[in-house]
C-alpha cells in the first residue's frame, strides 16, 4: 500500500481535512407542541442546532433544521426534515417557552469590541418584544455558558430568568479630567450623579474569574426580566459567597432553585471540573430569603425539576477530588423536603453491568412524561450509552446497550419523545427520534432516524480489552483492565506497512468513546492506524478505576499505554518502526513521558499544551488543586507545598526524562492558555533545545487550552500531519 502522504504532497491532507472537516456537528434540539391534524393525525417539530467548521470564514458557524415527527402516542409513524438548514448569526442562547406558544432568544449584535446583547421575544411569525440588555446596564454580559448559564421561562410565561455578570463600579484614574454637563443648573453640574460616580484608584483592580474558557466571568448574578413591562431585576438574597447558576423557577413561581459554587477564599477553574464546592438553594421573590437544599460540603450539578413539578434531580460529586469521577443521581421533593440517592457512586463494574454516572450535565429535558424516570447518557467502558433509571426504585435500564456498539447522546425528551445522536468512528453523527417504553419495557425502544449520515468508507474500528500483567497491578485495586479502540485502513495490502499513531485521551479522567471524532477518521484515511487508549483511571469503568490514578501519574498510566502499543504491535503486526505519539493536556504529559521512558519506540511525538512540570504549573494554573491530588495528596486552600511536595511532582513530570528524549518533538501551545500555562511548553521546548533533539514550536496568540478555534484547529492538523510523515519516514 501507499505509506502516509507524502511530504511532498500535502494538499491531499489539506483536501481530505476540507471534505472531512465539513461534517457538522448537533449542539442542541428541542421539540415544539404536540399539533393535531384536521385528519387526527398527531405531529410534532424538533428544533435542532448545529456548528460546521467554514474554512473560508475561518469560523464555526451555527444553523439550525426543522424536522416533523409523525406519531400515534407512542410510536413514530413517520418523520424526515422540513426546509433547508438555516444560519442563525448572533444566537447565543434560546428557549421555547412551555406552552411551545413563544420562544426567548438571547442574541449578540454590533461590531467586534462593540458587541451588544438582546434578549429577543418571538411569537408565531413575528418578533414581538426586544430588549437592548447592554443600553439597559442593569448587570454585565449575560452567561451563554453550560456551567453557570441559563434562559428560564416562569411557569405563567410572564418572566424570563438567566444568568449575567455583576455590573462592576465604574473607575477611573486618580488624575481624570471631567467635562461639565452644561444641560443643568450651577447645582446639578456641582454634583456628580451617584450612579454614575466613578471609583478613584480602582482602575486596575483585579477580579477574578472562574478559569479556563471562563474569562470576564466571575461574579454572576440572577437576573429577572418583566416580559410586559420590560423590567429588569437583579435578585436578592444570594449568599454573598456564593456564585449562582443553572437557575429555574420553583413550583408555583414563588422563586428561584439554583446551583451555587462558593468562591471563596478563592475561584479555582470550573470548566471541565465536577468537583467544586456547591449546593442547591432556593431564593424566594417575595422575602428575598434563602434555604440550602442539599449538603454543603459536596459538589452538584444540573438541577432539573420535573414535569408535576413536584421533585428535582441532580447530579453530586465530592468536592476537592479528582475533577471527574462516578456520581450519584440524587432527587429531592420539593413537598417533604426529602432528599435521597436514586442512583450511588458503582466502585467496579461487575460483567456487563451498569458501571455509573460520569456525565458532568444532564439534558434539559431529561424527566419521563409521568414525573418516574430519568434518562441520561454516560460513558459505559469505551462506549456511550443512554439509560433509564426509575426514581422510585432506582433501578438503571440501558436503552441502547448492546447494539451496534456506537456511542449515543440524549438531546433531550419531552412527553416521552427522544430526541438522541449516534455515531460510530466511521460514522458522523446522525439524529434519531424514539418514545421511551412504559417501565420494565425500556430495551424496546424503536429508533427512527430523521436524517442518516453516511459512513466514511475504508475504516474499521474494534474495543480491545487489557489486563495489565501482575507486576504492573495497583496494590489496593488489584485486578483492573483497560481498554483501548483501534482504528485502522479496511484491508490494506500489507499491514506490516502501516504507521501506528498512538493517542492518549487528556484529563486523566475523562476517557474515549467510540463516536465520531475528526482527528482518528483524518490520520486513518491518510494509511495510519489510530490507538486510542483508556488507560485505568479512566471515566466509564467504575470509581476503582479513577482513584487508582492518583498518585500515580507518571507511572501507572504510562506502563499502561505503553503495555496497549506493544501488544496491538504484536497483534496487528504494524509497522514497529513507525509508532508516533498525539496528545494534548495530560495526554500531551503522557506523550513525552513516553518518549523519555520508552525512546526506542517513538519516531515522531505531537502534543498540545503538555503538562511539563507538575511543580512549575502548580503556581500558574487555574486548577492548582489538580497538581495536588494527582501528585496523590489532599488539596488545601490554606496551605502551601512542603519541599517533599515540590519533589514529589517534580519527579512525576515528564522533565525528568528529558535527557533520554532523542523523539522529535512538535509543541502546539495557546498563549491564553490558563489552564496549563503555554510556559509549560516553553520549558521543555528549552530543555529539548539545550540536548540538540529536534523540536518545534507553534504558538497561536489567541488559542485557549482546547486550540478549537478554526483556523488554528486546521493549521495544527497540517503541521502535525507533516511533522509526523516527516519524522517516520517514507
Amino acid at each position: 500500500m501507499e505509506r502516509a502522504v507524502l511530504l511532498s504532497e500535502p494538499e491531499e491532507a489539506a483536501a481530505l481535512y476540507r471534505g472531512l472537516s465539513r461534517q457538522p456537528a448537533l449542539s442542541a434540539a428541542c421539540l415544539g407542541p404536540e399539533v393535531t391534524t384536521q385528519y387526527g393525525g398527531r405531529y410534532r417539530t424538533v428544533h435542532t442546532e448545529w456548528t460546521q467548521r467554514d474554512l473560508e470564514r475561518m469560523e464555526n458557524i451555527r444553523f439550525c433544521r426543522q424536522y416533523l415527527v409523525f406519531h400515534d402516542g407512542d410510536s413514530v409513524v413517520f418523520a424526515g426534515p422540513a426546509g433547508n438548514s438555516v444560519e442563525t448569526r448572533g444566537e447565543l442562547l434560546s428557549r421555547e417557552s412551555p406552552s411551545g406558544t413563544m420562544k426567548a432568544v438571547l442574541r449578540k449584535a454590533g461590531n467586534t469590541g462593540e458587541e451588544k446583547q438582546f434578549l429577543e421575544v418571538w411569537e408565531k411569525n413575528r418578533k414581538l418584544k426586544s430588549f437592548n440588555l447592554s443600553a439597559l446596564e442593569k448587570h454585565g454580559p449575560v452567561y451563554e455558558d453550560d456551567c453557570f448559564g441559563c434562559l428560564s421561562w416562569s411557569h405563567s410565561e410572564t418572566h424570563l430568568l438567566y444568568v449575567a455578570e455583576k455590573k462592576r463600579p465604574k473607575a477611573e484614574s486618580f488624575f481624570q479630567t471631567k467635562a461639565l454637563d452644561i444641560s443643568g443648573s450651577d447645582d446639578e453640574m456641582a454634583r456628580p450623579k451617584k450612579p454614575d460616580q466613578a471609583v478613584k484608584g480602582d482602575q486596575f483592580l483585579f477580579y477574578e474569574d472562574w478559569g479556563e474558557n471562563m474569562v470576564s466571568k466571575g461574579t454572576p448574578v440572577l437576573c429577572v426580566l418583566d416580559i410586559e413591562s420590560g423590567n429588569i431585576s437583579v435578585l436578592e438574597g444570594v449568599p454573598e459567597s456564593v456564585s449562582p447558576g443553572q437557575a429555574f423557577w420553583a413550583p408555583g413561581d414563588t422563586g428561584v432553585v439554583f446551583a451555587g459554587w462558593w468562591h471563596e477564599p478563592f475561584r479555582l477553574g470550573i470548566r471541565f471540573c465536577t468537583n467544586r464546592r456547591s449546593a442547591l438553594y432556593y431564593v424566594d421573590l417575595t422575602g428575598g430569603n434563602c434555604e440550602l437544599l442539599s449538603a454543603d460540603s459536596l459538589a452538584i450539578t444540573s438541577p432539573r425539576l420535573s414535569p408535576d413539578q413536584c421533585r428535582i434531580v441532580y447530579l453530586q460529586f465530592p468536592s476537592l477530588v479528582p475533577h471527574q469521577q462516578c456520581g450519584q443521581l440524587c432527587l429531592y421533593d420539593w413537598y417533604t423536603r426529602v432528599t435521597v440517592v436514586v442512583v450511588d457512586v458503582v466502585p467496579r463494574q461487575l460483567g456487563e453491568s451498569f458501571s455509573g454516572i460520569y456525565c458532568s450535565l444532564l439534558p434539559l429535558g431529561c424527566w419521563s412524561a409521568d414525573s418516574q424516570r430519568v434518562v441520561f447518557d454516560t460513558a459505559q467502558r469505551s462506549r456511550q450509552d443512554l439509560f433509564a433509571v426509575d426514581t422510585q426504585t432506582g433501578t438503571v435500564t440501558p436503552l441502547t446497550a448492546g447494539g451496534s456498539g456506537g456511542s449515543w447522546k440524549l438531546l433531550t425528551i419531552d412527553r416521552d419523545l427522544m430526541v438522541a445522536q449516534f455515531s460510530t468512528p466511521n460514522l458522523p453523527p446522525c439524529l434519531k427520534v424514539g418514545f421511551l417504553p412504559p417501565a420494565g419495557m425500556e430495551q424496546e425502544v424503536v429508533w427512527v432516524s430523521l436524517e442518516e449520515a453516511e459512513s466514511i468508507p475504508d475504516i474499521s474500528w474494534s474495543i480491545r480489552v487489557l489486563q495489565p500483567p501482575p507486576e504492573q497491578e495497583h496494590a489496593q485495586y488489584v485486578g483492573l483492565n483497560f481498554e483501548v479502540i483501534l482504528i485502522q485502513p479496511s484491508n490494506p495490502p500489507d499491514k506490516t506497512q502501516v504507521p501506528m499513531v498512538v493517542m492518549p485521551h487528556g484529563g486523566p479522567h475523562s476517557s474515549f468513546v467510540t463516536s465520531w471524532m475528526l482527528l482518528p477518521a483524518m490520520l486513518c484515511k491518510m494509511g495510519f492506524a489510530v490507538l486510542l487508549v483508556n488507560y485505568r483511571g479512566s471515566t466509564g469503568f467504575g470509581q476503582d478505576s479513577i482513584l487508582s490514578l492518583p498518585g500515580n501519574v507518571g507511572s501507572q498510566d504510562v506502563k499502561d499505554v505503553q503495555f496497549a502499543v506493544e501488544q496491538v504491535l504484536q497483534e496487528e503486526h504494524f509497522d514497529a518502526g513507525r509508532v508516533a505519539l498525539l496528545g494534548g493536556s495530560h495526554g500531551g504529559f503522557l506523550s513525552c513521558h513516553l518518549i523519555g521512558q520508552y525512546p526506542e519506540t517513538y519516531g515522531a511525538c505531537v502534543v498540545r499544551n503538555p503538562v511539563i512540570n507538575i511543580a512549575s504549573m502548580m503556581g500558574s494554573t487555574d486548577i492548582p488543586d489538580w497538581c495536588v491530588v494527582e501528585a496523590g495528596h489532599l488539596y488545601s486552600s490554606d496551605c502551601l507545598p512542603d519541599p517533599n511536595l515540590w519533589s514529589e511532582m517534580l519527579n512525576k513530570s515528564p522533565i525528568k526524562y528529558t535527557p533520554q528524549v532523542k523523539t522529535p518533538v512538535l509543541l502546539m501551545l495557546g498563549q491564553e492558555d490558563r489552564r496549563v500555562p503555554f510556559k509549560q511548553g516553553m520549558e521543555y521546548y528549552r530543555a529539548l533545545k539545550a540536548r540538540n533533539v529536534p523540536v518545534r514550536l507553534l504558538l497561536y496568540p489567541k488559542s485557549t487550552h482546547s486550540l478549537s478555534e478554526v483556523e488554528v484547529e486546521s493549521d495544527s492538523f497540517m503541521n502535525a500531519v507533516i511533522w509526523m510523515c516527516t519524522h517516520l519516514g517514507h
